[in-house]
């Protein structure tokens, strides 16, 4: 666990999970440090994803919900591939939880993968196959 400022930050196995006792915006800085610092894999709690896609070159987004059976299915390959490339930041966004954040990439089905490269959407496929995943990825090289 990490502390800085009143925020507690926990971090196992490659992903990190932020509590904040003072404001938002202090949370979202907390957020932002550790994908500048290269953390692999971030489940988003607060709608900072915008803010996030244009601060980094190349982002890599699951959208789910904790009723998508598929959701839960793909995290772990999600997680697998994030590992495998930690120069690049891959976030979890919980759909129903941060509608501006989904509003990026239209989402309208869950599991929803999506690519972002120089602040923008580069493509998403709705899929419940690691195969589907890996080729999407393979387009922002």
């Amino acid at each position: 666990m990490y502390q800085y400022n009143n925020v507690a930050v926990y971090q196992s196995l490659g992903s990190a999970k932020f509590n904040c006792y003072t404001d938002k915006l202090l949370n979202c800085y907390i957020v932002y440090f550790f994908l500048k610092n290269k953390l692999m894999y971030t489940e988003l709690t607060e709608d900072t994803l915008q803010n996030i896609v244009n601060d980094n070159e190349k982002v890599v987004v699951q959208y789910g919900a904790t009723w998508c059976g598929n959701c839960r299915i793909m995290k772990p390959k999600f997680k697998k591939l994030a590992a495998e490339n930690d120069a690049i930041p891959f976030l979890y966004v919980d759909a129903e939880k941060l509608p501006e954040s989904r509003k990026l990439a239209k989402v309208d089905n869950l599991p929803t993968f999506a690519i972002f490269k120089n602040g923008e959407l580069v493509n998403q496929v709705q899929s419940n196959q690691a195969e589907s995943l890996i080729n999407l990825f393979n387009e922002l090289a």
